[in-house]
């Protein structure tokens, strides 16, 4: 496929800065950023000064180490708006987390924080292969959730046309695409698919669909899930990163010439890889838990926000800000089986590596008295689901327990599905862990 690619004068000057030009800047937006914060922010004020560390302290970006970390247990303590910077006369809008796992996550924006919010994602659909009057077809969910109007407000940033299609409604979503003929979809990764069965179900080859680009957020994926989504749409798939905490979609970006990564926009967003267990800052290129500081935010700034999610800093390539490795999980989301780490995204590498199976997996967690049993229900391919013989299904999933074991190291029982069996995701992102185990005390 023959990518768009960005000329020159398309980009930020930033963008192809130097990385003592890009420090520079850090340093600057980061000492304003902690004093605003220090001076705003009381439960943060506090605990700088429960660890003996003032602004006045930062005198190079290596002292940001010695900052206390904030994380969403900190969030739900000052829920809904202890941790706001400004008063709550100067916002200009409220988004929240779902709140699944307990109180939502409210953060806030004044209209500058909206402003550069819009600018990260419109920067990100240029490096995604967009351009002005591309037509993009927004089916993240709107409402309370960062991804809807997130990217609505970057696609116009960028000067393309909106599509505010939302999630769910499968059928008109394939129907609108092929009236109004995007070239660009945003959405999540297992909701992609969904779309891509109902192309299937129509009869509607990926070459008769106009997508050229996907760009994918919200959940955890992988190369293989890249491979399924852009053979089953025929699009370059794209992968957003961004969290509701540090400001929504638009933290990060690949860039479609080399889709080895997102670029972290660092002039607005600082990362740091720690080691999850002691909080030790590690060099690029080690794999540990990624680190925000929001450097331009005004409501609801973050200094060293934990996301739990896992992955390594990366050196530039296609800008001149550093990428972020592949998501390879959530230190929050392991699962301990037996005394073996597993992450789903590791198991769905694993699904994906054969062909006849689809994207749509389940992995489900039951104990058997003080023994833990993991269990990956997956699925056939449409057009071989019915057709197969039952010994060449157990062979497929002896393959599958086989590998996951040899690479992973945990036993499975593996359960082979026929197409369609397991529950698609029509909005949001797709629950791929049962955890059935009971609830300790």
């Amino acid at each position: 496929m023959t990518s768009k690619m960005p000329l020159p004068g398309e980009l930020d000057p930033i963008e192809t800065a130097s990385r003592d030009e890009i420090s520079a800047l850090q340093l600057e937006r980061l000492k304003w950023s902690v004093r605003h914060t220090y001076d705003n922010v009381e439960p943060y004020r506090q605990k700088c000064e429960a660890k003996g560390v003032h602004p006045d302290d930062l005198k190079c970006l290596a002292d940001l180490g010695k900052f206390p970390f904030m994380t969403k247990t900190d969030l739900r303590d000052h829920y809904p708006f202890g941790l706001f910077a400004v008063p709550r006369t100067k916002l200009a809008r409220l988004h929240a987390s779902s709140g699944t796992t307990g109180k939502s996550v409210v953060v806030g924006y004044t209209k500058n924080d909206l402003d550069n919010w819009a600018n990260v994602v419109a920067r990100s659909i240029r490096a995604a292969g967009g351009r002005a009057g591309d037509m993009v077809h927004v089916a993240y969910g709107y409402g309370m959730f960062t991804g809807g109007l997130g990217a609505h407000y970057g696609v116009e940033r960028a000067g393309c046309c909106a599509v505010p299609m939302s999630g769910g409604q499968t059928e008109k979503q394939v129907q609108q695409i092929m009236d109004f003929k995007p070239e660009i979809i945003m959405v999540t990764p297992s909701y992609s698919l969904v779309i891509a069965e109902e192309f299937e179900r129509l009869g509607i080859k990926p070459d008769e669909i106009s997508l050229k680009v996907g760009i994918f957020g919200a959940e955890p994926w992988g190369e293989g899930m890249r491979s399924e989504i852009e053979r089953k749409l025929g699009i370059d798939a794209i992968d957003i990163y961004g969290l509701t905490e540090v400001m929504g979609p638009g933290v990060a970006c690949e860039c479609i010439e080399t889709k080895d990564g997102p670029v972290i926009w660092e002039d607005h967003f600082y990362p740091e890889i720690i080691d999850p267990e002691t909080g030790e800052v590690l060099p690029d290129g080690e794999e540990g838990e990624l680190v925000f500081t929001s450097l331009t935010k005004e409501a609801f700034p973050v200094i060293r926000y934990r996301t739990r999610d896992l992955t390594r800093l990366l050196p530039p390539t296609a800008r001149s800000f550093r990428r972020i490795g592949k998501i390879t999980g959530r230190s929050d989301d392991m699962l301990i089986i037996r005394g073996v780490n597993v992450f789903p995204t590791q198991i769905e590498e694993q699904i994906l590596r054969d062909q006849r199976l689809s994207g749509n997996y389940q992995v489900v967690v039951t104990r058997d008295g003080h023994l833990d049993n993991l269990e990956v229900r997956c699925e056939l391919q449409r057009e071989l689901s019915g057709k197969l013989a039952p010994a060449d299904i157990q062979t497929i999933g002896k393959e599958l327990q086989h590998r996951i074991k040899t690479i992973i190291g945990v036993s499975t029982k593996i359960t082979v599905m026929e197409f369609d069996a397991i529950p698609r995701t029509q909005v949001g992102k797709a629950k791929r862990v049962l955890d059935e185990r009971p609830k300790q005390n």
